[in-house]
């Protein structure tokens, strides 16, 4: 056993718990929930899962269709573990903000005003020449 797997013990409990329709994992149900933990506990990007494991992209597709169809929750509750609503999963990938975030159409409409005043000369100089004495050739 590894360091970030499961335990006998642990497998044992969860095991019974597990969706049993579908297509049969190929390298087992063991190792996807090992990967799974794996990830969770080190934070790495899917794309860095170790090739024990198999296949990045499947492992995450099959974890993906089990939280949209409610295992990893009945997991949870039949083990008694409190599930976070808002959100119980960090992942090392790029989230990206809501517009309102940024400040982006569709935000926030109050805004701040900042005025500066600075006390610096003109950018512009006045004309040495006065008005009056300027030739008007064409």
């Amino acid at each position: 056993m590894r360091r970030h797997e499961l335990t006998d013990s642990q497998w044992h409990l969860i095991a019974p718990l597990l969706p049993r329709h579908g297509r049969t994992a190929k390298l087992g149900d063991r190792n996807f929930v090992n990967a799974v933990v794996y990830l969770l506990k080190t934070g790495t990007p899917w794309r860095d899962l170790p090739e024990r494991f198999g296949n990045w992209k499947t492992i995450f597709n099959r974890f993906n269709n089990w939280s949209k169809r409610g295992h990893w929750k009945r997991i949870f509750e039949a083990l008694h573990m409190e599930v976070d609503e808002t959100g119980s999963l960090v992942d090392a990938t790029i989230v990206r903000a809501h517009l309102d975030a940024a400040g982006g159409k569709g935000g926030s409409r109050a805004m701040t005003w900042v005025v500066h005043v600075v006390d610096s000369p003109r950018k512009s100089t006045q004309l040495s020449t006065p008005r009056g004495d300027r030739s008007t050739s064409s």
